[in-house]
């Protein structure tokens, strides 16, 4: 058995692999992990969207997880399979319900954050779910997401922190060192969210590790719709 794990970062797929499952890193460009998930999902049981995500609702903190019942792209609402979503809340109680909302770029300025909260509805954001949700929906799959809230609703992410993703999902550090050239005062900012960050990937691997089977085994006995 084998599910597609849709993520971010390089650091988040490194967390994530393990035998069965195989981990796309998107590093913010959408049509190539399309592409990449498309090409791939004939062959899995199932898409997961797992890693960090940005909080939308304004009590979630570094580290909380969510486990979505709903995915929106645009217009387009795409539901989780249920069965699954329960598996993975069961793993983590603690783990909140909702709406979450796939973007195309990143959702960086906390007023943008609030916006889109009132509008979506939705309580938090990352830039693969959507894509996820679209390509187990055209292979007939499961899908499920399990995310890390990495800032919360009320953080302005800096400059810096904007730039330092590859397309391949790697850190750009070179981008990074530019932009607080360019602008030092940012430094404190960056220190915080690279802080704030290194809360979610500590979250990321505990609950990575509780999780265990149930990414695999939620798979076997769920409808695709």
């Amino acid at each position: 058995m084998t599910i597609l794990a849709a993520t971010g970062l390089q650091r988040e797929a490194r967390i994530l692999a393990g035998a069965g499952i195989d981990v796309i890193a998107g590093g913010g460009d959408h049509a190539r992990l399309e592409a990449a998930l498309d090409q791939l999902a004939p062959h899995a049981h199932g898409i997961i969207s797992i890693g960090i995500a940005g909080a939308l609702a304004p009590h979630f903190r570094p580290g909380h997880w969510v486990v979505a019942e709903t995915v929106l792209d645009g217009t387009d609402r795409f539901p989780t399979a249920p069965g699954w979503a329960r598996r993975l809340r069961a793993a983590l109680p603690e783990a909140a319900g909702g709406t979450l909302l796939g973007t195309d770029s990143m959702v960086a300025d906390a007023a943008a954050k609030a916006a889109l909260h009132r509008r979506s509805g939705a309580i938090a954001v990352d830039m693969e779910s959507h894509v996820a949700a679209r390509v187990a929906r055209r292979h007939a799959l499961p899908f499920a997401v399990a995310r890390v809230i990495s800032d919360a609703a009320d953080r302005t992410l800096p400059p810096a922190a904007r730039v330092g993703m590859r397309p391949d999902g790697g850190m750009d550090l070179p981008a990074v060192l530019r932009s607080l050239l360019a602008n030092p005062l940012q430094l404190p900012a960056l220190i915080r969210t690279g802080l704030e960050a290194e809360q979610a990937f500590r979250a990321l691997l505990r609950g990575h590790r509780r999780l265990g089977a149930a990414m695999l085994a939620a798979v076997v006995d769920l409808d695709p719709a």
